[in-house]
Protein backbone atom coordinates (compact mmCIF):
# COMPACT_ATOMS: atom_id res chain seq x y z
CA UNK A 1 0.00 0.00 0.00
CA UNK A 2 1.02 3.40 -0.78
CA UNK A 3 2.90 4.84 2.14
CA UNK A 4 1.22 8.62 2.78
CA UNK A 5 1.74 10.95 5.59
CA UNK A 6 -0.97 11.49 8.28
CA UNK A 7 0.10 15.63 8.70
CA UNK A 8 1.67 16.78 6.03
CA UNK A 9 3.69 20.51 6.34
CA UNK A 10 4.54 22.64 3.01
CA UNK A 11 6.76 25.74 2.53
CA UNK A 12 5.69 27.56 -0.72
CA UNK A 13 8.71 29.14 -1.80
CA UNK A 14 9.68 30.60 -5.40
CA UNK A 15 6.80 32.78 -6.77
CA UNK A 16 8.99 35.91 -7.36
CA UNK A 17 11.65 34.10 -9.12
CA UNK A 18 9.20 31.91 -11.12
CA UNK A 19 7.44 35.13 -12.43
CA UNK A 20 10.78 37.04 -12.72
CA UNK A 21 12.21 34.19 -15.18
CA UNK A 22 8.78 35.01 -17.34
CA UNK A 23 9.84 37.98 -17.21
CA UNK A 24 6.35 38.72 -14.93
CA UNK A 25 5.80 41.22 -12.09
CA UNK A 26 6.38 39.28 -8.55
CA UNK A 27 3.10 39.70 -8.12
CA UNK A 28 1.90 37.58 -10.60
CA UNK A 29 4.18 34.62 -9.24
CA UNK A 30 2.13 35.23 -5.97
CA UNK A 31 -0.81 35.21 -7.55
CA UNK A 32 -0.16 31.88 -9.69
CA UNK A 33 1.07 30.39 -6.09
CA UNK A 34 -2.05 31.14 -4.55
CA UNK A 35 -3.91 29.56 -7.58
CA UNK A 36 -1.66 26.14 -7.29
CA UNK A 37 -2.43 26.30 -3.20
CA UNK A 38 -6.23 25.28 -4.14
CA UNK A 39 -5.21 22.74 -6.11
CA UNK A 40 -2.69 21.06 -4.55
CA UNK A 41 -4.67 21.21 -1.29
CA UNK A 42 -7.81 19.50 -3.07
CA UNK A 43 -5.18 17.06 -3.86
CA UNK A 44 -3.28 16.10 -0.37
CA UNK A 45 -6.97 16.03 1.28
CA UNK A 46 -7.92 13.46 -2.02
CA UNK A 47 -4.85 11.20 -0.71
CA UNK A 48 -5.88 10.84 2.18
CA UNK A 49 -3.50 13.66 4.12
CA UNK A 50 -5.70 14.37 7.50
CA UNK A 51 -3.38 17.63 8.09
CA UNK A 52 -1.99 20.06 5.86
CA UNK A 53 -0.10 22.94 7.27
CA UNK A 54 1.36 25.42 5.07
CA UNK A 55 3.91 28.39 5.79
CA UNK A 56 2.05 31.33 3.07
CA UNK A 57 3.65 34.47 5.20
CA UNK A 58 6.51 34.43 7.46
CA UNK A 59 7.15 36.95 10.29
CA UNK A 60 9.96 37.57 8.18
CA UNK A 61 8.07 38.23 5.11
CA UNK A 62 6.65 41.16 6.85
CA UNK A 63 10.04 43.24 5.90
CA UNK A 64 9.52 42.84 1.95
CA UNK A 65 8.03 46.41 0.63
CA UNK A 66 4.83 47.69 1.66
CA UNK A 67 3.55 47.14 -1.41
CA UNK A 68 3.97 43.38 -1.93
CA UNK A 69 3.29 42.88 1.51
CA UNK A 70 -0.55 44.82 1.11
CA UNK A 71 -0.93 42.68 -1.95
CA UNK A 72 -0.56 39.32 -0.09
CA UNK A 73 -2.73 40.34 2.19
CA UNK A 74 -4.94 41.27 -0.52
CA UNK A 75 -4.72 37.91 -1.84
CA UNK A 76 -4.93 36.14 1.73
CA UNK A 77 -7.94 37.74 2.18
CA UNK A 78 -9.20 37.31 -1.42
CA UNK A 79 -8.36 33.33 -0.24
CA UNK A 80 -10.41 33.10 3.20
CA UNK A 81 -13.52 34.51 1.66
CA UNK A 82 -17.29 32.90 1.63
CA UNK A 83 -16.85 31.21 -1.02
CA UNK A 84 -13.70 29.12 -0.16
CA UNK A 85 -15.19 28.32 3.37
CA UNK A 86 -18.37 27.06 1.25
CA UNK A 87 -16.16 25.18 -0.66
CA UNK A 88 -14.07 23.60 2.56
CA UNK A 89 -17.24 23.07 4.65
CA UNK A 90 -18.40 20.88 1.13
CA UNK A 91 -14.97 18.82 1.30
CA UNK A 92 -15.20 18.35 4.99
CA UNK A 93 -11.92 20.66 5.78
CA UNK A 94 -11.57 23.00 8.67
CA UNK A 95 -10.03 25.89 8.47
CA UNK A 96 -7.00 26.88 11.21
CA UNK A 97 -4.85 30.01 10.93
CA UNK A 98 -2.09 29.60 13.20
CA UNK A 99 0.73 32.59 13.63
CA UNK A 100 0.81 36.34 14.85
CA UNK A 101 -3.06 37.18 13.79
CA UNK A 102 -3.09 40.16 15.31
CA UNK A 103 -0.57 41.73 13.14
CA UNK A 104 -2.32 41.28 10.60
CA UNK A 105 -5.20 43.95 8.65
CA UNK A 106 -8.66 44.01 10.82
CA UNK A 107 -10.50 42.71 7.78
CA UNK A 108 -8.12 39.48 7.13
CA UNK A 109 -8.87 38.98 10.96
CA UNK A 110 -12.44 39.28 10.81
CA UNK A 111 -12.42 37.05 7.75
CA UNK A 112 -10.14 34.51 9.40
CA UNK A 113 -12.30 34.51 12.32
CA UNK A 114 -15.60 33.93 10.01
CA UNK A 115 -13.82 31.20 8.32
CA UNK A 116 -12.75 29.25 11.06
CA UNK A 117 -15.53 29.25 12.86
CA UNK A 118 -18.00 28.24 9.65
CA UNK A 119 -15.43 25.15 9.41
CA UNK A 120 -14.88 24.45 13.05
CA UNK A 121 -17.11 21.17 12.80
CA UNK A 122 -15.58 19.52 9.85
CA UNK A 123 -14.12 16.11 10.35
CA UNK A 124 -12.27 15.00 7.29
CA UNK A 125 -9.12 16.94 7.43
CA UNK A 126 -7.59 19.83 9.10
CA UNK A 127 -6.55 22.78 6.70
CA UNK A 128 -3.72 24.68 8.93
CA UNK A 129 -2.41 28.00 7.09
CA UNK A 130 0.77 29.71 8.42
CA UNK A 131 0.10 33.24 8.66
CA UNK A 132 2.60 36.00 10.19
CA UNK A 133 4.23 32.86 11.29
CA UNK A 134 7.73 32.45 12.52
CA UNK A 135 8.88 28.92 14.89
CA UNK A 136 10.83 30.84 17.80
CA UNK A 137 8.09 33.47 18.03
CA UNK A 138 5.50 30.78 18.36
CA UNK A 139 7.93 28.97 21.56
CA UNK A 140 8.25 32.45 22.89
CA UNK A 141 4.40 32.91 23.36
CA UNK A 142 4.40 29.08 24.43
CA UNK A 143 6.73 29.86 27.24
CA UNK A 144 5.09 33.41 28.07
CA UNK A 145 1.74 31.34 28.60
CA UNK A 146 2.91 29.11 30.63
CA UNK A 147 4.68 31.43 33.28
CA UNK A 148 1.62 33.32 33.40
CA UNK A 149 -0.01 30.37 34.24
CA UNK A 150 2.14 30.09 37.32
CA UNK A 151 3.37 26.68 36.52
CA UNK A 152 6.27 25.30 38.65
CA UNK A 153 10.05 24.22 36.79
CA UNK A 154 8.82 20.80 37.82
CA UNK A 155 5.73 20.66 36.32
CA UNK A 156 7.14 21.50 32.85
CA UNK A 157 7.32 19.14 30.26
CA UNK A 158 7.64 18.45 26.38
CA UNK A 159 4.08 17.66 26.42
CA UNK A 160 2.81 21.21 28.05
CA UNK A 161 5.09 23.38 26.12
CA UNK A 162 3.05 21.42 23.10
CA UNK A 163 -0.25 22.13 24.41
CA UNK A 164 0.56 25.58 24.57
CA UNK A 165 2.00 26.06 20.94
CA UNK A 166 -0.55 27.25 18.24
CA UNK A 167 -1.04 23.50 16.49
CA UNK A 168 -2.09 22.35 19.80
CA UNK A 169 -4.31 19.26 19.07
CA UNK A 170 -2.07 18.72 15.67
CA UNK A 171 0.45 15.95 15.44
CA UNK A 172 3.59 16.77 14.67
CA UNK A 173 4.33 16.85 10.66
CA UNK A 174 5.29 13.24 9.25
CA UNK A 175 6.91 15.24 5.70
CA UNK A 176 7.66 18.55 5.03
CA UNK A 177 8.34 19.69 1.76
CA UNK A 178 9.99 22.92 0.59
CA UNK A 179 9.87 24.27 -2.99
CA UNK A 180 12.14 26.75 -4.62
CA UNK A 181 15.87 24.69 -4.17
CA UNK A 182 16.53 26.41 -0.47
CA UNK A 183 17.52 23.48 1.69
CA UNK A 184 16.63 24.67 4.97
CA UNK A 185 13.34 24.86 7.17
CA UNK A 186 13.20 28.93 7.84
CA UNK A 187 11.64 28.68 10.99
CA UNK A 188 8.41 26.14 9.67
CA UNK A 189 7.16 24.19 12.83
CA UNK A 190 10.81 24.51 14.56
CA UNK A 191 9.56 22.93 17.51
CA UNK A 192 7.43 20.30 15.79
CA UNK A 193 9.47 19.19 12.74
CA UNK A 194 11.97 17.32 15.33
CA UNK A 195 11.43 14.11 13.36
CA UNK A 196 9.90 15.24 10.40
CA UNK A 197 10.95 13.73 7.56
CA UNK A 198 12.21 16.43 4.74
CA UNK A 199 11.85 16.58 1.23
CA UNK A 200 13.37 19.49 -1.36
CA UNK A 201 12.75 20.67 -4.71
CA UNK A 202 13.79 22.81 -6.80
CA UNK A 203 10.47 23.46 -8.74
CA UNK A 204 9.12 26.36 -8.04
CA UNK A 205 5.61 26.61 -5.94
CA UNK A 206 3.82 28.22 -9.09
CA UNK A 207 4.82 25.02 -11.53
CA UNK A 208 4.70 22.34 -8.24
CA UNK A 209 2.23 19.92 -9.59
CA UNK A 210 0.19 16.71 -8.37
CA UNK A 211 2.73 14.60 -10.07
CA UNK A 212 5.37 16.36 -8.12
CA UNK A 213 3.52 15.33 -4.89
CA UNK A 214 3.10 12.13 -5.98
CA UNK A 215 7.25 11.77 -6.57
CA UNK A 216 7.38 13.17 -3.06
CA UNK A 217 5.12 10.50 -1.27
CA UNK A 218 7.09 7.84 -2.92
CA UNK A 219 10.23 9.32 -1.57
CA UNK A 220 8.72 9.53 1.90
CA UNK A 221 7.06 5.81 1.45
CA UNK A 222 10.93 4.53 0.59
CA UNK A 223 12.09 6.01 4.57
CA UNK A 224 11.94 4.04 7.47
CA UNK A 225 11.16 6.03 10.48
CA UNK A 226 13.19 4.87 13.62
CA UNK A 227 12.78 8.10 15.81
CA UNK A 228 15.59 7.64 17.68
CA UNK A 229 15.48 4.04 18.05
Amino acid sequence: MEKIPSHLGIIIDGNRRWAKERGLLAFEGHRRGFKNFKKIADYVFQKGVRILTVFAFSTENWNRTKLEVNYLMKLLGQALGKNYSKELNQKGIRLRVIGQKERLPKTLQDKIKKAERSTENNKRGVLNLAISYGGRPEIIQAIKKIVENKVSPDEISEDLISQNLWTRELSDPDLIIRTGGEMRLSGFLTWQSVYSELYFTKKYWPEFSEKDLEVAFKDYGNRQRRFGK
